[in-house]
């Protein structure tokens, strides 16, 4: 039976708009090039028994060819990619792109890039919409629907002035040692932080601290990196395994979706695909097309589609990334207190420091180091190896890293196109930063050392790293949403103006990019489409 709607795609955005669609009764066909990984190794054992029982631990934390080595540069990242996660990142074969000023990750896995996220859920608020076709209230609803599927802990606190609650809110997950230290003592000290702009609370994750149907909670066994091996830790698999249950839901893995074909009235007829395998072309019949590959994924389709419609090069301006800046910090009450491997490894607490207006906002998450990847961290001590190992070992319980996140806007400077090299045009992408960015960055670097300080902590000299563009994989703005109605862009319910029966269901149609990890909204928005624009 044919489709009513292909989905093209399988990240958080795609799997959320398709459930939505298939509860609705409609019936949907998924097309992806779907990688996957391994299933989890030893799944009861905490992180420090696999380096005990495994076999290879070398090798299954750090690689066969070591390549979860981050060699030392002047530039070199604090995060690195675990072997486990490669597949989220392998690429296709003939996929090409070029890049200035912009370091951009894809995604060709079952679940794309939130197959490897830190679960972080951070509504927008009311201020942060001012750009979209809608007001808060519309979203609202969808928030709260997303985070009963997917189970988001946290709880109401001095993050809630940044960020609206929402219902469906299970209790905050189990602090480590560190996290409860500097939570403590920001309670002890609230006046004099909230005196230099700055907020500090639970973050909210998308990991389970009760059970939430055949999901178990997390048992805090230090491997979040490596993937959660029990699915405490949300990924959108999870719920394309929900969409797989419906008898209305065809899921086609091997293909990567080139372009689709427009016919008569400037409408979608078929979408065009290549076998992974095989290199063959595949073509499929749609009566409505949603786009939900990722925003730089979607675009290139949609570009190649005019492309081969009409031989135009057409730029698509405004790409939109949240800056990111890591400050790494030695809490001096920590020093000397014995490591626990065995907790949650990612960020509990967050901070937020007031600027200018609510969408001026920035946010960080304060992730205190247990079983990361450390190697990083030692290499840029400003000592020889072996004393900056002991140093290391020594304040491995004290040490954490802050992530600033910048707020982004859509200007023409920067732009998505397809290039003139050969018959098959590469995806070409362009990003120049904001005026006055340097000054923003030192600012803001400077008020986070003073509110740590205040927390007693302390930032080694010449170690804040500014990662590039596209490292934070908060893609958004290149098809925006609108109010008035104009070409490239698309309605308020992420409808193309240009292909009337084309949807963009991912953070390509965002019009504004606040300073959070979007994909909570790309969530709740693609829920908020399906149920106000499908029937």
């Amino acid at each position: 039976m044919r489709a009513q709607v292909v989905v093209v795609g399988s990240g958080a955005s795609g799997v959320h708009f398709a459930l939505s669609l298939l509860r609705k009764g409609l019936r949907v066909t998924m097309l992806d090039v779907g990688r996957h990984g391994a299933d989890p190794v030893s799944p009861t054992a905490t992180m420090t028994a696999l380096k005990d029982t495994l076999a290879d631990p070398a090798g299954y934390f750090l690689g066969s060819g070591f390549g979860g080595v981050l060699l030392p540069t002047d530039d070199a990242e604090y995060y690195g990619i675990p072997p486990s996660k490669d597949y989220v990142f392998d690429p296709v074969p003939e996929f090409r792109f070029s890049s200035s000023g912009f370091a951009p990750l894809f995604s060709f896995a079952q679940g794309g890039l939130a197959q490897a996220w830190t679960a972080g859920c951070y509504p927008f608020n009311a201020d942060e919409l001012e750009d979209f076709p809608f007001r808060y209230g519309d979203l609202a609803p969808h928030y709260d629907e997303v985070a009963r599927r997917i189970g988001i802990t946290g709880t109401a606190d001095d993050l809630t002035r940044f960020m609206p609650p929402h219902d469906q809110l299970l209790p905050p997950l189990k602090l480590d040692q560190h996290s409860d230290r500097l939570l403590r003592t920001y309670e002890s000290r609230r006046a004099h932080v909230n005196g230099l702009g700055a907020y500090i609370g639970r973050t909210r994750v998308a990991t389970l601290s009760q059970s939430l149907g055949s999901r178990q909670p997390c048992n805090y066994l230090g491997r979040c990196l490596w993937g959660c091996p029990h699915g405490a830790l949300y990924t959108p698999l999870q719920t394309l395994q929900e969409c797989r249950q419906f008898p209305g839901f065809e899921y086609i893995p091997g293909l990567e979706v080139t372009h689709f074909r427009i016919g008569a009235g400037s409408r979608a007829v078929s979408v065009v695909a290549r076998a992974v395998d095989d290199g063959r072309e595949h073509e499929f019949p749609v009566e409505r097309l949603a786009l939900a590959a990722g925003a730089l994924l979607s675009t290139r389709i949609f570009l190649t589609s005019v492309f081969r419609h009409t031989g135009e090069r057409i730029r698509l301006h405004g790409l939109m990334d949240n800056r990111q800046i890591l400050v790494p910090f030695v809490n001096l009450g920590m020093i000397g207190q014995t490591f626990a491997a065995e907790s949650y490894q990612y960020h509990l607490l967050g901070m937020g420091l007031e600027a200018g207006s609510r969408r001026d906002y920035i946010h960080a998450q304060i992730t205190t180091l247990k079983t990361a990847l450390t190697h990083p961290i030692i290499q840029r001590l400003p000592f020889d190896l072996a004393t900056s190992t002991w140093v290391m070992r020594a304040t491995h319980a004290a040490l954490g890293i802050v992530n600033i996140n910048f707020h982004d806007t859509r200007r023409d400077e920067n732009y998505v196109e397809l290039d003139n090299d050969g018959e098959t045009p590469r995806l070409r992408i362009h990003y120049a930063p904001q005026s006055g960015e340097r000054a923003r960055i030192t600012d803001t670097i400077r008020r986070v050392r003073r509110v740590l300080r205040v927390l007693g902590c302390v930032v080694p000299p010449g170690m804040a790293h500014v990662r590039p563009m596209g490292a934070s994989v908060h893609y958004t703005g290149t098809v925006p949403m609108t109010r008035a109605a104009a070409p490239l862009t698309t309605t308020e319910h992420c409808q193309s103006r240009d292909f009337e029966n084309v949807f963009l269901i991912d953070g390509a149609t965002f019009p504004f990019l606040p300073a959070k990890n979007v994909t909570f909204t790309l969530m709740a928005n693609a829920v908020r489409v399906a149920q106000a624009a499908f029937s």
